[in-house]
């Protein structure tokens, strides 16, 4: 797997997420910090609409800053949208309002959601070799599973010796370097797509995305990953603090053993992948998760609680991991950005439904009520899922293109209209082809 960081182009671009992850981890802690203290004990609230903005940033803005960003050059965008991060993150200690906090991260997030679909479309673009390109995936995941665990113990470490609001100055330092980083290689960029109107551009991603089936498999497995991932990041400490009656190191072990199981999964996927096609691989993580959200209802104590969330990380990893691989192959090069666009906001939507539920299920109806429905939601989309995404894909696919002059590259060493090969939707294919076209 680390054999894909010989690519010097890739190691960069690796390292600036690293140092980007780690930020965000501190930017998360801090964050929590000054909400306490702007409104004691009313900042779970403010955290809960907090978040609520960033997921509404990235359904809303990812798709338009797509659009509207396609043609200007990749590194030049990368390195923009770092420094603005950069820039929110040393204004947030100075914040003396709670409405402050939330303008903030709508920008912060908003600057986000432009930058991660075009970080994500240009690894492919870096590693075309499928096998490379799943390594990244999975090097991907480690990178967050270990930012989980090392932001925390890092924030801990410094709050020992500085005050949380320079917190933020990490983060800013975690942007900064990732742009320094960004700017040290040259990224390839597709070639100009041609002029379309702002409509177009803005839901270009989309259309793909939902006329191609395996990526509407893709949507409802999103559902089920937000499903069964949002027990664990929303009701963890409500577990373990208020059922368990058990202290935070608790809470931070518990969400170690989800991490756990997700790295585990992360370092031995790429070997399952050559074997295995990543329909099964995806719907087991996503029955995994869907099975483990309904023993969550009833887990009797901490004893049970840490190898369940193993077991949930290691269905959360089997579900996301390969997404990606189904994003490259289902969107030409000039499209992937619009695609991984469309993949950002429409998953973050799965998680704005996600994410109230549980909260207002556990708060009412309590834990064991809350984990039966995560647990229902994630069955319906791993049956979604099933329904929507065939069993066996087409391959090459023969159809004709009757509009289209005989000289077109497009069927260049055909010798006539009438040709084979794999669909992927845009302008020549606008809807999904199976089997013989006539």
């Amino acid at each position: 797997m680390l054999a894909v960081l010989s690519n010097r182009i890739y190691r960069h671009l690796f390292l600036a997420q690293v140092v980007a992850l780690v930020g965000t981890g501190l930017l998360t802690l801090a964050l929590g910090l000054l909400a306490f203290q702007l409104a004691g004990k009313d900042a779970g609230a403010v955290l809960g609409t907090a978040l609520a903005i960033k997921m509404i940033a990235y359904v809303g803005v990812a798709p338009v800053a797509t659009a509207f960003t396609e043609r200007l050059p990749r590194r030049a965008m990368l390195v923009a949208l770092d420094l603005v991060r950069a820039a929110v993150a040393l204004l947030l200690p100075f914040v003396t309002e709670i409405w402050q906090i939330y303008v903030l991260i709508f920008a912060l997030q908003a600057a986000s959601a432009g930058f991660t679909p075009t970080f994500q479309a240009t690894i492919p673009d870096v590693l075309p070799d499928e096998n490379d390109y799943t390594n990244a995936l999975s090097l991907s995941r480690l990178a967050y599973d270990l930012e989980s665990l090392a932001s925390p113990m890092l924030a801990a470490a410094l709050l020992g010796v500085i005050d949380f609001h320079q917190l933020f100055v990490g983060t800013a330092f975690g942007f900064l370097a990732s742009a320094a980083l960004v700017v040290s290689v040259s990224l390839p960029s597709p070639k100009p797509a041609a002029p379309r109107g702002v409509y177009d551009r803005t839901t270009r991603g989309a259309r793909i995305y939902l006329a191609t089936p395996r990526l509407r498999g893709l949507l409802a497995i999103n559902l089920a990953a937000a499903a069964g991932g949002s027990i664990v990041f929303v009701n963890t400490v409500i577990y373990v603090q208020s059922a368990f009656g058990l202290g935070q190191s608790a809470v931070a072990s518990a969400l170690a053993a989800f991490g756990a199981g997700s790295m585990g999964v992360a370092l031995g996927l790429p070997k399952l992948l050559e074997r295995m096609a990543d329909r099964p691989v995806m719907l087991a993580g996503a029955s995994v998760l869907a099975a483990g959200a309904a023993l969550a209802a009833f887990v009797p104590g901490y004893g049970l609680l840490l190898p369940l969330w193993f077991i949930l990380g290691a269905g959360y990893a089997l579900t996301l991991t390969p997404a990606g691989r189904l994003l490259r192959r289902s969107a030409q090069p000039d499209d992937r950005p619009a695609v991984f666009a469309a993949q950002f906001a429409l998953s973050h939507a799965c998680w704005l439904i996600a994410y109230p539920v549980v909260g207002w299920a556990g708060a009412r109806l309590g834990l064991s009520a809350a984990a039966l429905i995560m647990a229902a939601l994630a069955l319906a989309g791993v049956v979604l899922a099933v329904a929507v995404w065939p069993a066996h894909e087409a391959g090459a696919t023969a159809h004709r293109h009757p509009g289209l002059p005989a000289g077109h590259p497009h069927l260049a060493g055909q010798g006539a209209d009438a040709h084979s090969h794999a669909i992927v939707i845009d302008d020549l294919h606008p809807r999904w082809l199976s089997g013989q076209d006539p």
